[in-house]
């Protein structure tokens, strides 16, 4: 090549890989993640040809958590967040100190020493941020009680991680002191509970910063920029508000970037412009996902397989198996349901992005030594393959042996009807279909995945249910099997036909109504079993012509 283009070729490998990768895994009904980690696998320095770069990659997938943080931050408000403090903040803290105690004992025992064990446990205790919300995402469960606690745990973690990340070079300061590789000057002998004060008041001098300042200028600056009618702007402005409150977060007050950008969405989500910028970023912020799982895959070598698998197998199974069984062991002594606490904790049953950066402090710190932070990512690697399985096997346990489950004890009406529907999604479209239903006196229920909205349906006396409609769990909730019509009213066509199969696998006589936007997504629900598809630009068009139709005739 006559110039050197590596971010060029990083972008287009990767998410050329990803993309062959990522169409094989869901062939082979696996989440494209897998294919996305072995895209990175293929393109890092583990493996032959082309070789990505690493650090290139770093800042990439940087960016990527970023977005993604701010996205999170989109769909709650501090208020949301508060509300499930009780739960989210004894959960983190007490499966970080028992997950940090067990990587101890551990380091004792291999020889890593105590120091080592902590960063090692510290790496063990914390969730992909990524992969988590993405599950969530996919469960449409970002506004339920669900997502709520998800959420709210990650940001405990990501909190409990930045603390760890200021004290680990003060420990090991005294660390070498202790052992006598030096002497510590009286600048580096400050008290550690000093270093956690004064990260603890950047922490809070950042917060009080957005909740009060960002709450006025952010908005003032949203609704100017939309007034001038140009979308490309609205898109700029959101984006460098993000971004912008990223940067500031870790270049003045030690924050990290992507809470700088949590707090960025949260600040935005008491906006009514939220869903609009929600919308207009959701392209970017998937791409640089893809991204994210692409660099981790590059960490990978995949010849530890090889040489010696048996710690890599222990340390999946402690996140996958140990931590998995903690969190939900924690949930249900909170007083969470059962099916809930199965379904959080499968949705961080592996670690990720922190992990890594935890792990690299304390191999730069000679705290931890170079095959343990092998083992870290590799379990890193694993446990996100692994996650997708574990959310099965969780979701059958939650269904077969969940307390007080019964077909009868969930159904949402007294005798049968002579017209039943289910309506998936209360937007727009779904609350004109309710309407309706309600005036021909048909009876239906509502399945939802914003909590609120579930909770002013059933305040105006109508049935809805909190959840994912592609959830069998929650279509029979609704009376799907004695249902004779659904609405699949949620605007993602492609969304909707898993929706519509899983609906049409459960009841095979249910006449089954969607909506698309494309041709393609017409192709997709009517392959998946919808009966009527309701295409809005060929509805206008038709509209238009039938209007226009008579004066063409009359002209003529």
């Amino acid at each position: 090549m006559q110039h050197q283009t590596p971010l060029i070729s990083l972008l287009v490998l990767g998410l050329g890989l990803a993309f062959v990768f990522g169409w094989l895994a869901t062939r082979l009904r696996m989440s494209p993640i897998v294919g996305y980690l072995a895209a990175g696998v293929l393109l890092g320095p583990f493996t032959p040809g082309f070789v990505a770069d690493g650090s290139l990659a770093a800042e990439v997938a940087e960016v990527g958590a970023m977005l993604l943080m701010f996205g999170v931050g989109l769909h709650f408000t501090p208020k949301e967040l508060m509300s499930v403090r009780a739960i989210a903040a004894p959960a983190a803290l007490v499966q970080i100190l028992l997950s940090t105690a067990i990587g101890a004992a551990v380091g004792v025992l291999a020889g890593w020493g105590l120091a080592g064990g902590v960063v090692f446990g510290l790496a063990l205790s914390i969730a992909s941020t990524v992969v988590a919300m993405r599950a969530i995402q996919d469960q449409r469960a970002m506004q339920s009680d669900k997502g709520r606690i998800t959420v709210g745990w990650l940001v405990m973690e990501d909190f409990a991680m930045i603390l760890a990340m200021v004290l680990l070079p003060t420990w090991a300061q005294i660390s070498r002191a202790a052992a006598g590789d030096g002497e510590m000057t009286p600048l580096q002998m400050q008290d550690i509970g000093l270093a956690l004060a004064v990260t603890i008041g950047k922490v809070a001098a950042f917060v009080v910063l957005m909740l009060f300042a960002g709450r006025r200028v952010v908005p003032w600056i949203l609704h100017r920029v939309v007034h001038s009618g140009s979308r490309e702007l609205f898109r700029l402005a959101v984006l460098a508000i993000a971004m912008g409150s990223a940067f500031a977060a870790a270049a003045f007050f030690d924050v990290s970037l992507a809470l700088g950008a949590l707090f960025a969405g949260l600040i935005m989500a008491e906006s009514e412009l939220s869903q609009q910028a929600a919308h207009e970023t959701l392209p970017l912020r998937d791409a640089f996902a893809v991204l994210f799982f692409v660099s981790v895959g590059m960490l990978f070598d995949p010849m530890i397989l090889l040489r010696n698998p048996w710690p890599l197998i222990l340390t999946v199974l402690a996140v996958t198996v140990f931590r998995t069984g903690l969190g939900y062991g924690l949930l249900r002594m909170l007083g969470q349901p059962h099916e809930m606490s199965l379904s959080i904790t499968a949705s961080r049953s592996q670690i990720g992005e922190f992990s890594f950066i935890v792990a690299g402090l304390g191999v730069s710190l000679g705290l931890l030594p170079a095959s343990a932070r092998d083992l870290i990512v590799g379990a890193a690697i694993f446990s996100i393959c692994l996650t997708p399985a574990v959310a099965f096997i969780l979701e059958r346990s939650a269904r077969v042996g969940g307390p007080g489950r019964s077909s009868s004890s969930t159904t949402p009406f007294d005798p049968p009807a002579p017209s039943r529907a289910v309506v998936v999604g209360h937007g727009r479209v779904g609350s004109l279909i309710c309407a309706s239903l309600k005036v021909s006196g048909a009876q239906f229920t509502v399945i939802e995945d914003r909590e609120e909205i579930v909770e002013a349906l059933k305040g105006r006396g109508m049935d809805a249910i909190a959840g994912n409609g592609a959830s069998e769990e929650r279509l029979r909730e609704a009376g799907i099997e004695r249902a004779e019509f659904l609405f699949v009213t949620v605007p993602d066509g492609f969304e909707a036909g898993g929706i519509v199969e899983t609906a049409r696998s459960v009841t095979p006589g249910l006449r089954v109504y969607a909506r698309a936007h494309s041709d393609a997504e017409v192709e997709h629900l009517t392959r998946l079993g919808a009966d009527v598809i309701i295409s809005g630009e060929r509805e206008i068009a038709d509209a238009m012509i039938a209007d226009v139709r008579p004066r063409l005739v009359s002209s003529a």
